[in-house]
């Protein structure tokens, strides 16, 4: 028979066979999915590097497009100004001329209203019922 060490001796080991081997399983999972994820990582990687390429040229691009439109931005700008002053020029030019125009036709206007005879009140409502009929 047995003596109670001997018993806890192969206690002890029995314990330690199953540790190991449950150790063993952890490791072989563990060395699975370092595997794994090198693979992810590498396939990413190669994948990676032409999709940055095509993002370098996409910015280099719209760099590009950008320079012309803030030149197009410019000329816009400078014509914007030409504009104003082509329209503050033309009302300079029409606007002073048309008012003593104006001014003068007015004048002319009170001139001949103050040389004709003036009717009586009465004439004038007479006159413009007449009209209306």
């Amino acid at each position: 028979m047995l003596t109670a060490g001997e018993v806890a001796g192969l206690i002890a080991a029995t314990g330690w066979v199953v540790l190991v081997c449950v150790m063993a399983m952890v490791l072989v999972k563990l060395a699975r999915l370092l595997t794994e994820t090198t693979k992810a990582v590498s396939d990413l990687n190669n994948r990676l590097a032409p999709l940055l390429d095509d993002v370098s040229v996409t910015v280099n691009e719209t760099n590009r497009q950008l320079v012309a439109v803030e030149a197009i931005a410019k000329d816009v700008k400078q014509v914007s100004g030409h504009a104003a002053k082509l329209s503050a020029v033309t009302q300079t030019i029409f606007t002073g001329p048309l008012i003593k125009v104006s001014s003068l036709g007015y004048g002319v206007r009170r001139a001949i209203e103050a040389r004709r005879p003036r009717r009586p009140r009465s004439q004038v409502r007479a006159a413009g019922q007449g009209r209306s009929r």
